[in-house]
């Protein structure tokens, strides 16, 4: 990747160049006449996955502090809330913390998320920082959406050129294997006559929720000495006013928009130890919707932010700046998280957009594939077990029966979104389920593979769905399984001790014996901390697991939600 690094060292030094005479102008404004602050208005999105059409069931919906909830999204909806923005504060920028593309619905993912990097271009967005999605494809792809050239295999299927973005994709803690940055550390942009550094990091763990193939040759450093290295960069060139986009977020327990109900994790971690140079923090990635204030380590307040996900909500902050210290008075700082409502004007250029993308896709997408009787929804409870969970898993199983597996797992993470019997928002309601509607749950093309575990194996598979955070907190990924499979976990138990009566096909799982179980590659490769599946052994490959969904829907007309019993949960 040798021209790939000298590409990425080329664009550093323009970027350091333009970061003086940034400086530089934001001395001359500050004259004596001058008014001392002014406003700068930053408005973020977040993991909008190529949401263009506005996204159906649970996944189209912000709830409220009450409990209520409130359809949201839509690319239409998105661009017509960010003009209202923009148009109330003169100085405004959009930016993005990272996954505005992969996992998308098929009205993107089609077209190599085309569509979606040309929204972003048409409102003017000005940086988004690298997630794990945009390495969905590998690097050389993510070259390829930020620099433009067609699809080295599809060509331009979308449109007949891609130009790629006309804002850059930040990655401070990104480097190859020979330690040279493989993607820009910040951007220089200058609002209201203020420049404004602003750095992007992504989840150093990255590389554990791809699979190895994507992020080969590449690795991930500590999030908080890149915001720290960029941020003493940026000091030295004069830059006082610092954002983070951060690719990495918290959980909640529930709450409005606006609540900050976060159960302390990473982002709250990386944010109490950041520079205190930096004054606001965007995040992604965990999906949620909060708006924090976190002291830095010098003791002043910050917002830690995140926006949902879909393009529900846009985080906005905004910032009163003194123009004569070129700094952020922080105690002026103001935050909200903007619902996406469906009730505004749709934005004519964005809906032509979106119009064009669906109307290519149309003759794939809309070929039905199956019926349902009611909602097949990711959501679960305390047990973790989802109705549509279960259903992809009982495909799976099906699927792989030449390589006679007796239980089918997957990753809840690879569940996008939920089958809505009414389809898409625009819908009828009648149950039928669409070849875009199941992409749009399993987008991923992820390949089955059956391999041989042990039962002590399955067992220690079940007790990684439990998995310690450096910070002390405790992330919980509960897999899907398969009917064959059934067993308990205690809350109370200790980590590595918590999963009991575990049964295959009503049979005591033996730890001595051998069960042959379906998995997707991600899994099977020991993706989302699942390292026990890679002493699996005697792996045989399988269809792609969308191929699996599609065929059992098929196969299974008027679907319906099966018994949720294969996960007890215990005192």
């Amino acid at each position: 990747m040798r021209a790939s690094s000298t590409r990425f060292a080329r664009r550093t030094a323009v970027l350091a160049v333009a970061a003086v005479a940034a400086a530089g102008l934001a001395v001359t404004d500050a004259s004596a006449s001058a008014p001392r602050t002014t406003d700068v208005r930053l408005i973020a999105l977040n993991d909008f996955h190529g949401n263009l059409t506005p996204p159906s069931g649970s996944s189209g919906r912000v709830t409220l502090p009450d409990g209520t909830t409130v359809d949201a999204g839509g690319a239409a909806y998105l661009a017509t809330h960010v003009r209202q923005l923009k148009s109330q504060v003169r100085n405004s920028m959009l930016l993005s913390a990272g996954d505005n593309i992969g996992a998308s619905p098929l009205n993107s993912a089609l077209f190599h998320d085309e569509p979606t990097i040309e929204l972003l271009n048409s409102l003017g967005a000005k940086a988004s920082v690298v997630g794990n999605h945009e390495f969905d494809e590998g690097y050389r792809e993510l070259l390829r959406m930020q620099f433009g050239g067609c699809h080295p295999e599809d060509g331009c299927q979308f449109r007949d050129s891609y130009k790629g973005a006309k804002f850059p994709f930040l990655g401070a803690n990104v480097f190859f294997d020979n330690g040279a940055p493989a993607a820009l550390p910040f951007t220089i942009q200058v609002s209201g006559g203020v420049p404004i550094g602003i750095i992007g990091v992504t989840l150093e763990d990255l590389p554990l929720v791809v699979t190895p193939e994507a992020v080969e040759g590449l690795k991930f450093g500590d999030e908080v000495e890149a915001i720290n290295r960029s941020s003493r960069l940026l000091d030295k060139l004069g830059i006082r006013t610092q954002v983070v986009l951060m690719h990495e977020g918290d959980n909640t327990e529930g709450g409005g928009p606006d609540d900050c109900n976060t159960v302390p994790g990473p982002a709250t971690t990386i944010a109490q130890n950041a520079a205190p140079a930096v004054d606001v923090i965007f995040t992604g990635h965990s999906h949620q919707q909060y708006n924090c204030t976190i002291d830095d380590p010098a003791g002043n307040p910050r917002t830690l932010i995140q926006g949902s996900s879909f393009g529900r909500l846009l985080s906005v902050v905004d910032l009163k700046i003194d123009k004569r210290a070129r700094d952020v008075v922080r105690d002026q700082t103001t935050a909200h998280n903007e619902i996406v409502t469906r009730t505004v004007t749709p934005d004519p250029d964005a809906q032509a957009l979106v119009d064009e993308a669906t109307t290519k896709s149309a003759p794939i997408a809309n070929a039905p594939v199956g019926t349902i009787t009611t909602d097949l929804v990711r959501a679960a409870p305390e047990s973790g077990e989802s109705p549509l969970g279960d259903v992809i898993a009982d495909a799976q199983l099906a699927a792989t029966q030449a390589n006679d597996p007796v239980i089918a797992v997957t990753n809840p993470g690879g569940i996008r979104t939920d089958l809505a019997f009414a389809g898409s928002p625009a819908g009828e309601g009648d149950g039928v389920v669409t070849y875009g509607e199941a992409f749009a749950v399993q987008p991923f093309g992820n390949i089955m593979q059956t391999i041989t575990l042990t039962g002590a194996q399955l067992k220690a598979v079940l007790e990684q769905q439990w998995q310690p955070q450096p910070d002390g907190s405790v992330e919980v990924r509960i897999l899907q399984v398969s009917s064959t499979l059934h067993y308990t976990w205690s809350r109370s138990a200790p980590i590595g001790s918590k999963v009991s009566d575990i049964t295959v096909e009503g049979t005591p799982v033996d730890p001595n014996g051998s069960y042959r179980v379906s998995v997707n590659n991600f899994l099977a490769a020991g993706g989302d901390g699942f390292s026990e599946f890679q002493n699996g052994t005697d792996l045989v490959g399988g269809p792609v697991d969308l191929d699996a969904f599609t065929e059992y829907l098929t196969a299974n007309p008027d679907l319906a939600p099966p018994p949720a019993d294969r996960i007890t949960v215990a005192p």
